[in-house]
């Protein structure tokens, strides 16, 4: 069963790129994409224009990338709880190199992740990229430190708080712009190219950062974890 499937899966690989090497892409755009070429920095004021696709046009996409997000973190938690009666391998310290590291390295990884979001609708970024990053430097305090306790309330409220500011302004698009994180009347659009510009959408992508990054953070932490018995690395 493995081996058809194997084999189903290269034919459709082999397929898709005959189809892009051989008969190449369109000469002429579709009336949706030409839209958004053509009506997107106009409309949004943003000079990355996957942003106005990804948080403003295709907003409701975007709503369930980050439920997908955090059913998947829910289920790696419950793959990887902790079981009675399972063998737990003890921890090893850190190196000097990897703790040397991580203390020098954390707060420029932060302020990195948090640019990225924030600046997501200037540069190439957003929300989960930045959030992604935010993570990396909660990883790096794990390697320095297994025993190290995270702020698991603080993260949850953070969790909780980003994921419903996000519903809430998604539906006052709907509300003032007729569809579901909608750009058009809910904040000034601001002058192009600027900090505060793009209307709602640098404040969309800050939530889905602190959302993505409070949640990949959580799943790490779990991940690092599940080995250990009942009564390490905090309240569980």
């Amino acid at each position: 069963m493995k081996r058809i499937f194997a084999i189903l899966a290269l034919v459709g690989l082999a397929v898709l790129s005959w189809q892009i090497l051989i008969l190449g892409t369109p000469d002429e755009m579709g009336d949706v994409a030409r839209h958004y070429v053509e009506r997107g920095v106009i409309e949004n004021r943003g000079s990355n224009i996957v942003t106005s696709v990804v948080v403003n046009y295709r907003g409701l996409d975007t709503l369930g990338e980050v439920t997908v997000l955090f059913l998947s973190v829910t289920g790696v938690a419950f793959v990887l709880r902790r079981r009675s009666g399972e063998k737990h391998c003890p921890s090893l310290p850190a190196s000097e190199i990897v703790q040397t590291g991580a203390r020098l390295l954390v707060a420029p990884i932060l302020v990195l992740g948090i640019y990225i979001f924030v600046h997501g609708h200037l540069t190439p970024g957003g929300g989960f990229q930045g959030g992604a990053v935010v993570s990396t430097a909660v990883l790096l305090l794990l390697l320095a430190d297994r025993k190290r306790d995270l702020p698991h309330g603080f993260m949850s409220w953070l969790e909780s708080t980003s994921g419903f500011a996000f519903v809430i302004v998604g539906l006052l698009g709907l509300a003032i712009g007729g569809s579901f994180l909608a750009n058009s009347g809910v904040l000034p659009l601001g002058t192009w190219n600027r900090l505060f510009s793009a209307g709602v959408i640098p404040v969309i992508y800050t939530l889905i950062g602190l959302k993505v990054g409070s949640e990949l953070a959580a799943l790490l932490d779990v991940m690092m974890r599940w080995d250990e018995p009942e009564g390490e690395g905090g309240a569980r």
